[in-house]
C-alpha cells in the first residue's frame, strides 16, 4: 500500500458495541432496548475469523422473511470489506476469498432445529433471541463446535425484551448478575473411567440502548421522540430496556414492590404472615412429567381474597424442564410438603386439578394413582375454560381504590413471581396466552381462581406517594385477629 493511501473504514464500533465484541465468554447477549446497533454488531462479529479457510458461521432469525434486513446490511458491509466475496441467494451463504462461509438460517418451528443436525459452526449468532424457545437455543449449543484447528468457538445473541422466549432469556442472562458481570455455571461431566469432572461455562449480558448510539441520534434526531411516544409497556422495553414491562405482556397489572411487602398495598407480592385457622386452604395442581408439575397452596380470607402461601414446582432448574417423576412420587412430595409446613400441617385442604388427570382411557388415571394409600391425595376436576380463567386473573390483579388486589403472593413463591409476569399472548389466538411458554403455574392457579370467581372490581391506578418524610407509610400494615 502506498504511504499516502489509507485503509477504507467500512464500519467502526461505538463504545458499547466494542464492549460487547471484546467479551471472552462463550455466550454473550447484547441489547435490551431499541437503537443500540445490535444487528450491526452481530453481523460484523461474524466476520472475525473469515481469514481461516475452514471457518463456518451461522446467523439465525426466527423466519426467513425476517432475515431480509440482515442480508441487506451484509451486502453493504461484507461486499465493501471483501470485494471478492460472493453471496449465494439460493443457499443464503456468503463465501469469502479464503473459503470461509457465513450462512443465514431460520428456525420457524422447534422441529426445524433438526435441519442443523450433524452440522458444525465455529460462530453462531441469534438475532432477536427472545423470539426463540430454550429448546431451540440449547440445541444449537451442541452445533457450536470447531470445524478445524485454530478457530474460536462461541455464541452471540441480540434482543429486545418481549416474545415467546422472554422468560428463559431473562432467567439465563438478566436476573443472575448485574450487566457486564460474568455468570459462571458449573457443570459435571462423567468421564469414561467413571469419575466426575467439574467444568465451568460463562455467559454475560451487555445492555445497550439508543443512548449508546450517538450516530443514530445524529442521523435521525426524531427517533428518540418516536420511542418516547410509544405505549407505556413498549416505551419501557424499547427505550429503556426494561425486562419487567414489554409489548405482548399478558398481565400488565402485575406489581412487585418490596417497599410495600409489609403494608400489602399496591403490590401483588407480600411478606408471609400467619394464616388464621378459620381461613379455608386450597391446593391447585397441574401435572407435568417432561415439563414441570406445579402445586400451589392458597388461603382465602373473609373478603374472598386469595393468598398464594406456598408452592412446589417440579423443575430441574433449566427452563421449562420437568423432573420426570411419576404421579405417585409427586403425590408423596405433595403430602410431605403439607406435613412439614406449619402453615399447612393439620389443615383441611381442598384440591383442584387439571381435568386431564382424571382420564382413564389409557388405564388408571393419574388422579386415582395419587388417591391410593399411603398418600390419599384427593382432587376435584378444575374448570378448564381458558378465557374465563384468564379474565379471573385480570379481575383479581386489579388494585382497588385502597391499593389492595384480590390475589397476593408470598415472596417465598419464587417460581410464580418469575413466570407469571413473563407470559405473552398467542399470536394465533390473541385473547389467550401462548401455551409454548412456562405456563404450568398459571394453569394451576387458574383452576383455583375458577373455584372462587369474582366480578370485575373497580379499578384504580396507584396514586403518587405523598410527601412522607417520616416514612409512616412503611409502618402502616394490616393486622389480623
Amino acid at each position: 500500500m502506498n504511504r499516502t493511501e489509507r485503509a477504507v473504514i467500512v464500519w467502526k464500533p461505538q463504545p458499547r458495541q466494542l464492549e460487547f465484541m471484546r467479551r471472552p465468554e462463550p455466550e454473550a447477549l447484547y441489547g435490551g432496548a431499541a437503537g443500540g446497533g445490535k444487528s450491526d454488531a452481530l453481523l460484523i462479529e461474524a466476520l472475525r475469523q473469515v481469514h481461516i479457510p475452514h471457518y463456518r458461521a451461522l446467523i439465525l432469525r426466527k423466519t426467513y422473511p425476517q432475515l431480509s434486513d440482515l442480508v441487506d446490511k451484509s451486502q453493504l458491509y461484507y461486499r465493501r470489506a471483501f470485494p471478492e466475496a460472493q453471496y449465494n441467494a439460493t443457499s443464503h451463504v456468503w463465501v469469502f476469498p479464503s473459503g470461509a462461509k457465513i450462512w443465514f438460517g431460520s428456525m420457524q418451528y422447534t422441529k426445524d432445529r433438526t435441519n442443523y443436525q450433524g452440522k458444525a459452526y465455529d460462530f453462531i449468532g441469534f438475532d432477536e433471541l427472545t423470539h426463540f424457545e430454550w429448546d431451540e437455543y440449547s440445541y444449537m449449543m451442541s452445533r457450536n463446535r470447531p470445524t478445524g484447528p485454530g478457530t474460536r468457538v462461541y455464541m452471540r445473541a441480540t434482543t429486545n425484551p418481549g416474545g415467546i422466549g422472554h422468560g428463559w432469556v431473562k432467567a439465563r442472562f438478566i436476573t443472575p448478575a448485574p450487566p457486564g458481570t460474568p455468570i459462571v455455571e458449573t457443570v459435571t461431566v462423567r468421564l469414561p473411567d467413571g469419575t466426575d469432572q467439574q467444568m465451568e461455562r460463562a455467559r454475560v449480558f451487555i445492555p445497550s440502548s439508543v443512548f449508546d448510539n450517538p450516530a443514530l441520534l445524529a442521523n435521525d434526531p426524531g427517533y428518540l421522540a418516536s420511542l418516547a411516544s410509544l405505549p407505556e409497556a413498549e416505551k419501557q422495553a424499547l427505550l429503556y430496556g426494561s425486562w419487567d414491562s414489554f409489548s405482548g405482556q399478558v398481565f400488565t397489572e402485575w406489581r412487585n414492590d418490596p417497599a410495600h411487602y409489609q403494608d400489602q398495598r399496591w403490590t401483588h407480592v407480600i411478606a408471609p404472615f400467619a394464616i388464621p385457622k378459620h381461613w379455608p386452604i386450597w391446593r391447585g395442581y397441574d401435572f407435568g412429567f417432561s415439563k414441570p408439575f406445579s402445586v400451589g397452596w392458597y388461603a382465602v380470607d373473609e373478603e374472598g381474597r386469595l393468598y398464594r402461601i406456598k408452592e412446589l414446582y417440579g423443575c430441574t432448574g433449566r427452563p421449562n424442564e420437568g423432573l420426570r417423576i411419576d404421579p405417585v412420587e409427586q403425590a408423596k412430595r405433595i403430602r410431605e410438603a403439607e406435613q412439614n409446613d406449619p402453615l399447612l400441617r393439620g389443615r383441611v385442604i381442598h384440591g383442584v386439578a387439571d381435568p386431564a388427570i382424571f382420564d382413564e382411557s389409557r388405564g388408571e388415571s393419574i388422579a386415582a394413582m395419587m388417591e391410593r394409600s399411603p398418600h390419599f391425595l384427593r382432587w376435584q376436576p378444575g374448570d378448564h375454560t381458558r378465557l374465563a380463567g384468564k379474565m379471573q386473573f385480570h379481575y383479581r390483579l386489579r388494585f382497588a381504590p385502597d391499593g389492595r388486589p384480590m390475589l397476593q403472593v408470598f415472596n417465598s413463591c419464587k417460581h410464580f413471581i418469575r413466570t407469571l409476569p413473563n407470559l405473552v399472548y398467542d399470536e394465533s389466538n390473541v385473547e389467550d396466552i401462548d401455551t409454548r411458554q412456562e405456563d404450568h403455574i398459571y394453569d394451576e392457579c387458574r383452576y383455583v381462581l375458577m373455584e372462587h370467581p369474582i366480578s370485575p372490581p373497580e379499578a384504580s391506578a396507584a396514586p403518587p406517594r405523598p410527601d412522607d418524610p417520616l416514612e409512616l407509610h412503611r409502618q402502616a400494615r394490616f393486622y389480623r385477629i
